[in-house]
């Protein structure tokens, strides 16, 4: 059964009558495998307590606010992030909103802010190396400090799987050589990304190989451009398809063209899915994106690259 999470947009939209809670806090962007240890600790203590766990998270990445030019490709939207959450133990998801006016809050603020005073905090739980507040004064040592005067208890989880692995950081490393095999290991699920299918060219179509077509852009993360063997879920119905993905935009014809996730269901050109959110999984990348001299060449690879994501895929 799927888990639902509320979101919560903004510390006003917290109930008044929520009472004591216990949190984490973070970016969470990804929900890797690090994440999850940290949730699940903070779900064995909501446990103890008999309370429910909350996670607060900040939308949109600090970076981008901050550093604008170095913010980072989101590996999940806040939607994304809540279902994935839900299913890790989290009640509630509160996303605040990040602004200059957030970013100068110091740790004592973001406590008596958030923590205290609408979350009303018996226990936080976060990451043995979690920063927060102006210029990331705050750590875990202040946290404990802070609780201690404020009536809550506050822990930071050491990560054994180390933060090369375990981070959001080498997830996108990972996705920008087309390793999804390695992104995959440090989430602890394969990659994805989602999207409403939009029409496209048709080429596809017209080469017997008809795809539903994705749009990507810079502010979500994707794997480099290549081939890739995966799966396309539909979400309105949760129907399952083995699938040979293409990531780019496709240099054997010329033209500009936005760069988009183009997914052929394997053995399958009866599907109509203009118009339907999809969530398209990475499995393993074939081979990377190169210009071919002419179609019949392209239809050789083409037909060499659907043999082998049907063998990789089990179909």
């Amino acid at each position: 059964m799927v888990q639902t999470v509320q979101i919560w947009r903004d510390v006003a939209d917290v109930p008044a009558d929520l009472g004591a809670s216990v949190v984490t806090v973070g970016n969470f962007d990804g929900v890797h495998r690090g994440h999850r240890v940290v949730v699940a600790r903070a779900r064995a203590r909501a446990d103890e307590l008999g309370l429910p766990l909350v996670l607060v998270t900040f939308d949109p990445h600090p970076m981008s606010v901050l550093r604008p030019d170095h913010a980072p490709s989101m590996l999940t939207t806040v939607e994304e992030r809540a279902a994935l959450l839900a299913d890790a133990g989290v009640d509630h998801v509160l996303a605040v909103p990040f602004d200059l006016d957030v970013a100068a809050w110091t740790p004592q603020e973001f406590v008596d802010r958030v923590l205290v005073a609408v979350l009303h905090a018996r226990a936080v739980v976060v990451g043995a190396n979690f920063r927060f507040g102006h210029r990331a004064a705050g750590d875990v040592a202040f946290l404990r400090e802070a609780g201690r005067v404020a009536g809550f208890e506050a822990e930071g989880v050491e990560l054994d799987g180390g933060p090369q692995v375990w981070s959001s950081t080498y997830v996108r490393t990972c996705l920008a050589a087309g390793d999804v095999a390695g992104a995959a290991e440090a989430l602890g699920r394969p990659f994805a990304v989602r999207g409403v299918v939009v029409r496209g060219d048709q080429r596809g179509r017209e080469l017997g190989y008809p795809t539903a077509n994705v749009p990507t852009d810079g502010l979500t993360a994707a794997p480099a451009d290549g081939v890739y063997a995966g799966r396309l879920r539909r979400l309105d119905t949760g129907e399952v398809h083995p699938a040979a993905i293409s990531v780019g935009t496709n240099p054997t014809f010329h033209g500009e063209r936005e760069r988009r996730v183009e997914s052929y269901v394997l053995d399958r050109d009866d599907l109509e899915l203009y118009g339907v959110e999809v969530e398209v999984e990475f499995v393993e990348r074939l081979r990377g994106m190169v210009a071919f001299d002419g179609v019949e060449a392209l239809l050789v690879q083409m037909a060499d690259d659907v043999r082998r994501a049907r063998e990789l895929l089990g179909g």
